[in-house]
């Protein structure tokens, strides 16, 4: 194994979850069953750039295929959060009717739809068939292919060089870390900027998020490696914010190499907590192991306490990160009999590797549930409010992450 950004061999140990499906592959019958593949779910950090990342069994086309299933649109407050950065960008950058705004991996629209409603020309670039089609049908522009250096300079030769290019969650979900940052320094205008939101990998070992690893994750990121990665690319983070999204992540800004954005003080400031973490230093990365073997425990309790009492087990989200969590802890439809889900791409179909069924929230209701375990514990208070109804019967909502908890 070599690191996907420096070619270093020297790694230490991370995270090994032994074998599972790829999280979004999801179940349609019998037949799908039978053809499911497992990968060993394998994460070092390598001890020269300190990248964290997975070790590859298969290629990106196994995990983002025409059929993908994630559409962020269907989390309201994610549509938020996304209303709010379009504002913030808008008054932060001067962006109006002169600008051009691009969006690597668009999904199905969620964020480009504020773009366009702002009257700000903008298109996006998104390689999974079923999430572009859903955002052609908004009337977003869009370019249905995986990027990288070679993509961004065929676009910047057709004059779509961007002013801004917003890339949500995507960095940590690119094989070739060093090709698709160098694909942002060829898109960029000269004084253009490139913003970078994705879970921050100090947040998800101080927090136990170990069900934020799965195999579409190919790296996870820290502003230290990040900067690395970006240098070598041409590019410079000139500021970075945090966000509570996905447990906590970072807003990296950045430009090309010679662009005139200052500094912000914010980026000393969390170079400085990361090294006061230490995450330059191998023993931040070795005790993880640990930590999702606690989880795992605990929530096995859990079942084994519900079975004993009796309760009827359900889950909210048919999210990757409860994917990652079910299949480390070997749970099966006989431990949690459904999981409930507003995205209809899920819905009748079979979470892969536990084999449990994904319905709608009707069916919920009406099988009343003793115990609701939400997946997604990033949006737990989103899925609180929707689904209030669940204390008129006496069920209780559960999180494992990142310890057992039962709410009230």
């Amino acid at each position: 194994m070599s690191c996907r950004h420096c070619g270093g061999t020297h790694f230490v140990p991370f995270l090994d979850l032994g074998h599972a499906p790829p999280s979004n592959s999801y179940l349609s019958g019998p037949a799908a069953i039978a053809a499911e593949k497992t990968y060993p779910l394998v994460i070092r950090t390598c001890t020269g750039c300190w990248l964290t990342q997975t070790e590859d069994f298969a290629d990106r086309e196994e995990f983002f295929s025409a059929d993908y299933a994630y559409f962020s649109s269907f989390s309201t407050s994610w549509l938020e959060h996304a209303r709010a950065y379009v504002e913030a960008m808008r008054a932060r950058f001067g962006l109006g009717a002169h600008s051009l705004v691009c969006e690597v991996a668009a999904n199905d629209g969620y964020l480009l739809r504020h773009v366009k409603a702002a009257g700000i020309p903008c298109y996006g670039i998104e390689p999974t068939a079923s999430t572009a089609r859903a955002a052609r049908a908004l009337g977003i522009d869009i370019v249905e292919a995986f990027f990288g250096a070679q993509l961004a300079g065929r676009l910047s030769g057709d004059g779509r060089q961007a002013d801004l290019i917003a890339a949500n969650n995507v960095l940590a979900h690119v094989p070739d870390i060093n090709d698709f940052a160098r694909g942002f320094a060829l898109l960029l205008k000269p004084e253009g900027v490139a913003t970078f939101e994705f879970p921050h990998l100090l947040e998800m070992v101080q927090g136990s998020q170990f069900d934020t690893a799965y195999h579409e994750h190919y790296s996870y990121l820290s502003l230290l490696a990040v900067e690395a990665v970006f240098r070598s690319a041409g590019l410079r983070v000139f500021d970075v914010e945090t966000t509570p999204w996905h447990g906590g992540s970072l807003r990296l800004f950045a430009c090309r190499d010679g662009a005139s954005h200052a500094q912000s003080p914010a980026v000393a400031a969390m170079r400085t907590r990361e090294s006061e973490a230490g995450m330059d230093q191998p023993g931040f990365y070795t005790g993880f192991q640990a930590e999702a073997g606690r989880v795992r425990d605990e929530f096995l309790a859990f079942l084994a306490d519900a079975r004993a009492a009796g309760w009827r087990v359900a889950a909210y989200g048919a999210a990757a990160k409860g994917n990652t969590l079910l299949n480390f802890a070997g749970v099966t439809a006989e431990d949690i009999a459904f999981v409930v889900d507003r995205n209809p791409a899920k819905q009748g179909r079979l979470l892969p590797g536990s084999h449990i069924p994904v319905v709608d929230e009707a069916y919920l209701i009406a099988r009343k549930p003793d115990r609701v375990v939400i997946l997604p514990w990033n949006i737990e208070t989103e899925i609180r409010s929707q689904l209030s109804c669940i204390a008129d019967w006496g069920g209780k909502f559960v999180t494992a992450v990142p310890k057992l908890t039962v709410h009230p």
